[in-house]
């Protein structure tokens, strides 16, 4: 039987694979669909709402069901999406199997992370993000082959299918999840009484800093590609490609990420991450292909370590009793934010142009650091 472990690391590849596929595709899609660009914005809010109401109940469905039964029915519903998305008659049908993607990708998300920041060290939860990373830099070069040839419906069916293989292997190690003893993060406190926003002002500035976070990361993953071929002036195939070099660099981010973050801890690896990605973002202002290419590359090597730490911060800030519901809390507003902030952005796009890009980005950029500083200041009073 193959160590859970590294069935865990794989199982990261099939969380990351779908979460670049509808930004990549959409140039095309909305092409295909006959629904203008901005339609997007919409669209993903719709989306949203079953990505949030998923992550918000995880916490009871985990308890009741366990990790590894759920990890695999979740890796299920994200195939049945997405090859339901391949024969999508019109924008309404592929709506549906896109909320049937998001609630699979959802509990797989809070499933995963609670169980790795309870189980495991901080440098596991890089690397595993890292593998995360392996998946959406893997669909973006994937689906490029077929948009080279103005066709991206096959781009889904073939991701499906590696979806498929990864599923196989969740099954037979069901059994596995039970086995192993948390480790990691000794120091943890357990609190008895449930930390809340009310209560907690620690709280209430973390779940900022993952909701502004979040925003522009769905900003750069939705919106990245249509930027490069409204205001680069890129065919889509070719941004397909650019766009693997922002997954790329979160990939690398958190692989190196794993060699330092136990001595250098969430706190700081947070703060440089954040960072260095608006230097990155300050190089995509420049606006010349070189620039732009090296500012995405910049800007996923700065997001590389924010989501792995705050993520894996939560016990430890908070208490291990109700991790499983916080990380699902995180998450659940995170997502509301980022989709809520990125389908605003779409339509500013579509008024004043792609150009305010990197601008937007900055500015939650800027936020998600300073909640992050207020998050520790609470936590020591």
């Amino acid at each position: 039987m193959v160590s859970l472990i590294i069935v865990i690391y794989i199982i990261f590849i099939s969380l990351g694979l779908p979460d670049s596929l509808f930004g990549t595709a959409w140039p095309l899609v909305h092409l295909d669909m006959d629904v203008p660009l901005s339609f997007a914005s919409i669209y993903t809010i719709i989306v949203s709402i079953c990505t949030s109401f998923i992550n918000f109940v995880a916490g009871k469905l985990i308890r009741k069901i366990g990790t590894g039964l759920i990890t695999f029915l979740s890796i299920c519903f994200t195939i049945i999406g997405m090859v339901g998305i391949s024969f999508a008659p019109n924008i309404w049908v592929m709506m549906f199997f896109s909320m049937l993607l998001s609630l699979g990708g959802g509990v797989i998300d809070t499933a995963l992370n609670n169980y790795v920041s309870i189980h495991y060290s901080a440098k596991h939860m890089s690397w595993l993000h890292c593998f995360w990373g392996v998946g959406v830099t893997m669909s973006p070069i994937i689906i490029s082959f077929f948009m080279a040839k103005g066709e991206w419906r096959s781009g889904y069916r073939a991701i499906a299918l590696i979806q498929s293989l990864i599923a196989a292997l969740a099954f037979v190690n069901i059994k596995n999840w039970k086995n192993i003893t948390p480790v990691a993060n000794v120091e943890r406190k357990e609190t008895g009484k449930r930390p809340t926003v009310k209560n907690n002002k620690a709280l209430l500035f973390s779940y900022l800093s993952m909701a502004f976070y979040t925003t522009i990361e769905f900003v750069a993953a939705t919106w990245f590609a249509s930027y490069l071929v409204k205001y680069m002036q890129l065919t889509p195939d070719v941004a397909a490609r650019w766009v693997s070099l922002y997954f790329g660099g979160i990939m690398l981010g958190r692989l190196t990420s794993g060699f330092i973050s136990d001595a250098v801890g969430d706190k700081r690896m947070i703060m440089y991450g954040v960072l260095l990605s608006m230097f990155g973002m300050f190089s995509v202002m420049l606006s010349t292909h070189a620039s732009t290419m090296a500012g995405m590359f910049i800007i996923g090597l700065g997001f590389a370590p924010v989501f792995p730490s705050v993520i894996h911060a939560i016990p430890s800030r908070f208490g291990v009793e109700y991790a499983v519901d916080l990380t699902g809390f995180h998450m659940g507003i995170a997502y509301v934010a980022g989709f809520t902030s990125q389908a605003i952005f779409g339509f500013l796009a579509t008024a004043t142009g792609f150009v305010i890009m990197p601008y937007y980005m900055i500015i939650f950029a800027i936020c998600s650091g300073a909640c992050n500083l207020l998050v520790y200041k609470f936590l020591k009073k």
